[in-house]
């Protein structure tokens, strides 16, 4: 997410804006759990008659006991405030139960929102799914939610003991002697009004701080992920600009902040200390108007052990735990709302029915034609693909081989829509792929790397990702045609629970595999996809998707296979095979290249030289 995309609109502080954005949704999760709400509230004011207690029996003690002579009155005094600590043990319990009613929930709901943005952001930039993962999502996903959870709990639980022991001790001071309240009354409230103050403005350095924390830790992992080839390009000094400029950025929203902390500080001294110092200051004078001894040390108690403490901590909690909650909790809306692409007002029929661009797939044209491609992997690099030119029919097997690192996998990557070349055409069925949406490449093709994906859920589901309405008999026949019958035996049939880690590489490929048969998509494409399958399971694979079959009938004669060889015999059973050089690529079938590509010969020697893998 760019910086741009962060920034609150123009003219407005970000932190009244992020307050103005939080208002409704925080009321309508508040108005569905009034029911904890009002359990919580009825503990908590059995908590504020013990701080009623704790002040008043104290004064009671003295001014009734041991000042007055009588010990065993003041003992028992002494005694009915120790019973009210005893007693403030089940109604704690209380709250913490409440609390985790409403904490909880809140986590649960925003992790499920930072996984439908993941998920929206993979859909609407499938360019960016690949092995790095997106560092802000994953933030969201973990830290960020975590921050919500503990902030929005810190800050009920400090909220509510402030707001209860105030009630409690106010009440106890009004009982005590009205005098009292004239002293405590206006440097508590003028404090609690210098902090109000400084929320806002603290909720907009704390969010400039969260994003360019996040901006580092992007910029970081980029680097991080690409060293290699920033090496290779000669772009180090660029990148190092680059990150220090994010690194500095960070530093001056991280001395802002420090800043409204410190205006902070002194907003709570004013609250905090101000009240004990004019009390200790007009002790003369209350006493002229009539205060006792014990209203005194009761008033002392009431600030000292129930109404300061509470301050403080309701203070450092809106002020650290507060803040940072609204900005997290904005920055959760901010990536939910989606740009909604400008509706067409002419529609094309063709085009609402789903067929890219509008135009109806040519049944003639080729199933792939790459047309003068070129694409390097930075500026001063030499190109991985250079106008390269390739037409595969419909209904063709191809092959691709060469030496590791010449450009087989970023071809595929060019070929599917991941990869887009820095020139140079690619068309589908004859439909260009630039300007093609998440889903329309989906339709068009299929592509399985040699890192196979599956995940945690039933292993039904893991077949049926890319095509949710399949048969039992498709699933049946694609398990039977690709030998996954085994393997779904042994992990307890279609319906069973499937563990990610308990699967080798080859029986992950392999499930990945019937995953790829039972899609749509014409076009398949297979990058070093059975390298972890033994030599026959690789000939079945290869040869099922050479003749599958869809639903409507139609043979593969209306895609391709294109498959990027890990063994010779994946070449060998290929219609055709591209030879990647380098320099100039070579195209044609099996015994054609053994007499144009010197590189062929040279692969072909060496495979049929090397023995197969431990284990195949």
């Amino acid at each position: 997410m760019s910086a741009a995309a962060k920034s609150p609109a123009p003219g407005a502080p970000p932190g009244r804006g992020a307050l103005r954005r939080n208002l409704p949704p925080a009321r309508r999760f508040l108005a569905g759990r009034k029911r904890a709400l009002v359990r919580l509230g009825g503990w908590s004011l059995l908590e504020s008659a013990q701080t009623f207690l704790g002040g008043y029996c104290l004064a009671q003690a003295l001014d009734r006991g041991f000042l007055a002579g009588q010990t065993g009155t003041g003992l028992l005094w002494l005694a009915v405030a120790a019973a009210s600590i005893l007693g403030a043990g089940p109604p704690m319990r209380g709250v913490f139960t409440q609390l985790a009613e409403l904490t909880e929930p809140l986590r649960d709901a925003l992790v499920r929102r930072a996984v439908r943005q993941a998920l929206r952001r993979a859909v609407t930039d499938p360019a960016r799914t690949d092995d790095r993962a997106d560092t802000g999502a994953v933030s969201r996903l973990t830290h960020q939610t975590e921050i919500v959870r503990d902030s929005f709990a810190g800050l009920v639980l400090t909220v509510r003991a402030f707001v209860f022991n105030a009630v409690g001790a106010l009440i106890g001071l009004l009982a005590l002697a009205p005098e009292l309240l004239l002293v405590v009354l206006p440097p508590l409230v003028l404090g609690i009004a210098l902090f109000l103050a400084t929320l806002l403005p603290m909720a907009s350095a704390q969010r400039a701080f969260l994003d360019a924390d996040e901006a580092v830790a992007e910029g970081v992992g980029a680097v991080s992920g690409g060293h290699r080839d920033l090496v290779a390009c000669g772009a180090q000094a660029g990148a190092a600009e680059r990150t220090g400029r994010l690194i500095d950025a960070a530093e001056r929203t991280s001395r802002v902040l420090a800043r409204w902390a410190a205006l902070r500080t002194v907003a709570l001294g004013v609250a905090g200390q101000l009240p004990v110092l004019l009390l200790l200051v007009t002790t003369p004078w209350l006493l002229r108007q009539g205060v006792t001894t014990g209203a005194l040390a009761g008033a002392l108690t009431y600030l000292l052990q129930a109404l300061l403490p509470a301050l403080h901590s309701m203070m450092t909690a809106l002020g650290a735990a507060g803040t940072r909650l609204l900005v997290v909790v904005d920055r959760f809306q901010d990536a939910t709302a989606a740009p909604v692409p400008p509706k067409d007002p002419n529609p094309d029929p063709v085009a609402e029915a789903g067929t890219p661009r509008g135009r109806r797939p040519s049944r003639t044209a080729p199933a792939v034609e790459v047309r003068a491609v070129t694409h390097a992997y930075g500026p001063d690099s030499p190109p991985v693909l250079e106008h390269l030119h390739l037409t595969v029919r419909r209904g063709e097997h191809i092959a691709v081989v060469g030496p590791s690192g010449i450009g087989k996998s970023t071809l595929a990557g060019v070929v599917s829509g991941l990869v887009a070349p820095d020139s140079g055409t690619v068309l589908l069925g004859g439909e260009p792929l630039t300007g093609a949406t998440a889903q329309d490449l989906a339709d068009r093709r299929v592509l399985i790397p040699q890192q196979a994906y599956v995940f945690t859920g039933s292993v039904r589901d893991n077949l049926l990702h890319l095509r949710p309405d399949v048969t039992s008999r498709e699933l049946t026949h694609a398990i039977g045609v690709l030998g996954a019958e085994p393997l779904v035996h042994r992990l307890g049939g279609p319906d069973a629970v499937l563990d990610p880690r308990g699967l080798s590489h080859g029986e992950r490929q392999l499930l990945a595999l019937c995953r790829a048969y039972l899609s749509s998509a014409p076009l398949v494409l297979l990058d070093e996809a059975t390298c972890h399958l033994d030599p026959a399971a690789e000939a079945r694979a290869e040869r099922a998707f050479a003749e599958r079959a869809f639903t409507d009938g139609a043979r593969a004669r209306d895609g391709a296979l294109i498959v990027v060889a890990h063994r010779l015999s994946s070449a060998r059973r290929a219609d055709r095979v591209l030879v990647l050089d380098g320099t100039t690529p070579r195209f044609g079938t099996h015994e054609e290249l053994l007499t144009s590509s010197a590189l062929y010969r040279d692969l072909f020697g060496h495979w049929q030289h090397t023995p197969p893998p431990a284990g195949s």
